[in-house]
């Protein structure tokens, strides 16, 4: 590979496999693994030069549009992408579950879109306001989290966001570190700015007024919190679900009442799960973006086939060029599945690796196109042998209520029969299987 401009040397040892990030002026490009194509005994120049104003402009007009459902203010942002500005942009996810899902990877692929134009993502863990509880996607009143199991869910969300960002080049922040201190007069001040009137005239609210369900003032607090995390961040932008205007918005108003400029805003259209609804952790429907390969490749292929193209385009960075190709492909009578097939190669790929994905490909042909029992059944041994207790010591369900439902609906088999007996017992050497993807051999 060469290019005209500039040169660095990579020597044999020096993690050839990874990944590796050059910067030149307003040049941020990302030269992809050279796993498998370097001879140990020899070293590697790789010269790049700056992409080229077409390239850029490519770049910037993409960032507008894929993935956002609106801009405010577009005319204000394009103008600031194409100074020489950088900008500082703001996400906040609040860990109310342990797993990233690829719901929240849209706002997070957009954030890499800013970081490979050379601008400084503000990734905001949310430790306070997790606890707290955001109700702006939910018909009912979100419980409070305790600050234990808060961290607890947080743990991981730096290693997980890593799979999309680069985090060494992002700030991260947790927003207890200013939402703690804050006092009574200080959210006086914040909570002043805005009416009830605004708060209630969003349309989950209303509903829920409507309906006569509680809201708590907590709730009404809750966007105050969001948007002062954007005065203490200082930031240009902010990305986030179309479920988050309001609390988009009232950072705009706060950062004007601190003599800050107004941020701008992307928001991102929500995704669906695989049951058809919103993707949530609490309603269990998600692809996370820590699943293994072979769940992942599974769940993709459960979705109905219009969201095919919606998911290529929002939680891949396949070209757009190729989407229409997969689009095309579908309007001339292309069977679905084919198509399916590839978009859970490449969501399986983007978060494990071309092997991995291979693998769970073929896993997922022979196991469900072919209704093979996968060669590499987990062995289990229960501690009790009715199939109730089996499935819930092996992890398949959560309770007892679970597996009678699952059995209910036919949903467990034993050696390839469909089991209607909650209390049936099982054998040595008995496959157990669970919907479509879960397996266990029975060892006594």
């Amino acid at each position: 590979m060469e290019f005209a401009g500039f040169e660095r040397r990579i020597r044999p040892g020096r993690g050839v496999g990874t990944a590796d990030t050059y910067e030149q002026s307003e040049l941020v490009i990302c030269v992809e693994s050279l796993r498998g194509h370097h001879d140990e005994n020899i070293s590697y120049t790789i010269v790049i030069k700056p992409m080229s104003e077409n390239s850029q402009d490519k770049k910037i007009e993409e960032l507008l549009s894929r993935g956002v459902d609106e801009i405010i203010d577009t005319k204000h942002l394009k103008e600031r992408l194409e100074s020489s500005d950088k900008l500082r942009v703001k996400f906040g996810i609040d860990p109310t579950s342990p797993h990233i899902h690829i719901g929240r990877s849209v706002p997070l692929l957009k954030l890499r879109d800013f970081q490979e134009l050379g601008h400084t993502v503000c990734f905001v863990i949310g430790d306070f306001t997790g606890v707290i509880g955001d109700t702006s996607d939910k018909d009912a009143e979100r419980p409070m989290l305790s600050s234990d199991d808060v961290a607890k869910n947080m743990r991981d969300y730096v290693e997980q966001a890593g799979k999309i960002l680069d985090v060494d080049k992002c700030e991260i922040h947790h927003n207890s570190k200013w939402l703690s201190k804050l006092s009574y007069k200080e959210i006086s001040e914040q909570a002043d700015i805005f009416s009830v009137n605004q708060f209630i005239s969003r349309d989950n609210i209303r509903k829920r007024l409507d309906e006569g369900k509680r809201i708590s003032l907590r709730e009404v607090l809750y966007p105050l919190m969001q948007g002062y995390d954007s005065v203490e961040i200082k930031a240009d932008v902010e990305v986030g679900g179309t479920d988050q205007r309001f609390n988009l918005l009232a950072g705009r108003a706060l950062q004007e009442r601190h003599g800050q400029q107004a941020q701008d805003i992307i928001m991102n259209p929500l995704i669906v799960g695989t049951d058809g609804r919103k993707m949530s952790s609490s309603w269990g429907n998600t692809i996370n973006i820590t699943d293994e390969a072979r769940d992942m490749y599974g769940k993709v292929m459960t979705i109905s086939d219009e969201l095919i193209i919606p998911y290529f385009t929002f939680v891949t960075r396949m070209s757009l060029d190729e989407i229409l190709k997969h689009e095309s492909e579908l309007s001339a009578g292309t069977n679905p599945k084919d198509i399916k097939m590839k978009l859970a190669y490449e969501l399986t790929r983007m978060y494990h690796d071309e092997p991995a994905a291979k693998d769970a490909q073929e896993y997922f042909t022979s196991t469900f196109s072919e209704k093979q029992i996968p060669s590499d059944v987990r062995a289990f041994t229960p501690k009790e042998k009715d199939i109730i207790s089996v499935l819930i010591d092996a992890k398949l369900v959560e309770s007892k209520s679970e597996a009678r439902r699952i059995i209910e609906q036919s949903g467990v088999k034993v050696n390839e029969e469909v089991i209607a007996d909650n209390t049936y017992i099982v054998s040595d050497g008995d496959i157990v299987q669970k919907g479509k993807r879960d397996f266990i051999k029975i060892v006594f």
